[in-house]
């Protein structure tokens, strides 16, 4: 009997290991760009699933493969950022596709980005007019980080930490997003001083 036992309980456990196991899906997806030759692009993807899917960037159908082509992990592993800087005109105005696998299955996202020389720049482009400067504060102060940009529609802009979109809504209140700048509170400026902020815009 506990030989028969044995093997069904391992059966069983099999399944519900497999029942457990989900496909990939994006939390987040990279969206279209238009940069300037010599500036920067930052793509965005997150996917879950279990196991964890692993994300793969690849241009016209091929894995990335280049110096000025780099591609930042989340510390939590749901995704990465795929930045590209500087730009260069034509080379790398391409489809790039966000790929995220696990054992279970592979799903792709496609995104596009152009670059434009600065005499091919239309009226109402975004633009940095004022943006963040580096800041040495006492741990018990609050830090103002402030970034302006001009364009027509208003751009949105999006602040980075060390080349990763920093998250308002998730930090324990640390970090907020203000109209006129990020206001970093005393309990996160210890990470200041490891810290590149960085204000990307978007139109």
């Amino acid at each position: 009997m506990v030989h028969v036992a044995r093997p069904l309980l391992l059966l069983l456990a099999f399944f519900l290991r497999a029942d457990a196991e989900t496909p990939p899906r994006f939390t987040r997806t990279p969206v279209d760009q238009t940069g300037v030759s010599g500036g920067v692009a930052s793509f965005i993807c997150q996917a879950t699933g279990d196991p964890r899917p692993k994300i793969v960037w690849n241009k016209k159908g091929k894995k990335v493969s280049n110096q000025r082509f780099e591609v930042i992990e989340f510390d939590d592993g749901s995704g990465s950022v795929l930045r590209i800087q500087p730009l260069r005109t034509p080379r790398d105005e391409a489809v790039y596709e966000c790929v995220a696998s696990n054992k279970v299955d592979e799903i792709i996202v496609s995104t596009r980005l152009t670059v434009l020389r600065e005499d091919q720049i239309p009226r109402g482009f975004p633009t940095i007019d004022m943006g963040p400067q580096l800041k040495v504060v006492e741990r018990t102060r609050t830090a103002t980080m402030l970034c302006a940009a001009s364009g027509n529609p208003d751009p949105e802009i999006t602040w980075f930490k060390d080349f990763l979109p920093v998250d308002t809504s998730n930090n324990n209140g640390r970090i907020k997003q203000l109209r006129s700048g990020i206001d970093f509170s005393p309990s996160f400026l210890s990470l200041l001083f490891n810290m590149l902020s960085m204000c990307v815009m978007s139109w």
